[in-house]
């Protein structure tokens, strides 16, 4: 069975630290791909200075080429806004794939604020990437309260395939301080660039 690690996110724009934690976490736990499945819209963040979808997709295609990363728009083809209605529809359309979960340290602390998280962690096992600065935050986020009983040992990456979820890893990767909010910052127009890749957006997944 295929082994393919899930990054979801908004890639606002997709940046060089997304490649190389995504890169890092195939060779951490043994994947033959990870699929960037790129957000129409996040429901925990404001739409307010959400560049446009294709510009966020084309980004992401750029970022992820001549790599094992596949940029999907699953999402939007599909229709689904959270993450555990979007792997209910993936686990049920590919049967021989194991699928992981792939979070940043940064993210696990609103992780309890998601749609049926617990019903989320119950359908795969996660990884959940070191970030710089974020891994204390991470150890005590609310979710862990929960979580902390199906922690298993870095040691153990590459045997995540036979583990039953919930179960959740902590992978101590390369550190990249590179961040998608300073990188709008420094160009707030950065997606203008990618204007012309619109056209190249839409390009679903395969089993």
């Amino acid at each position: 069975m295929k082994r393919i690690g899930l990054l979801g996110g908004s890639f606002n724009p997709a940046h060089r630290g997304h490649r190389r934690m995504s890169l890092a976490a195939i060779e951490a736990l043994g994947l033959d791909e990870v699929w960037w499945l790129v957000s129409p819209g996040n429901p925990l963040k404001a739409a307010a200075g959400m560049a446009p979808y294709p510009a966020r997709l084309a980004s992401a295609r750029r970022q992820a080429r001549r790599s094992r990363i596949r940029v999907s728009d699953f999402e939007a083809t599909a229709g689904t806004r959270y993450t555990v209605d979007t792997l209910e529809l993936l686990l049920g359309r590919s049967p021989r794939v194991r699928f992981i979960w792939l979070m940043g340290e940064d993210t696990l602390p609103d992780f309890h604020r998601w749609k049926a998280w617990r019903k989320l962690a119950r359908l795969v096992p996660i990884a959940v990437l070191s970030r710089p600065g974020y891994g204390d935050e991470a150890r005590a986020a609310r979710a862990m309260g929960w979580l902390r009983h199906f922690v298993r040992p870095s040691t153990m990456a590459r045997k995540w395939a036979s583990w039953s979820a919930p179960a959740i890893i902590f992978l101590r990767l390369p550190p990249d301080p590179t961040s998608a909010t300073r990188l709008r910052a420094l160009d707030p127009d950065w997606h203008h660039a990618f204007a012309a890749r619109a056209k190249d957006a839409a390009r679903p997944l395969e089993e």
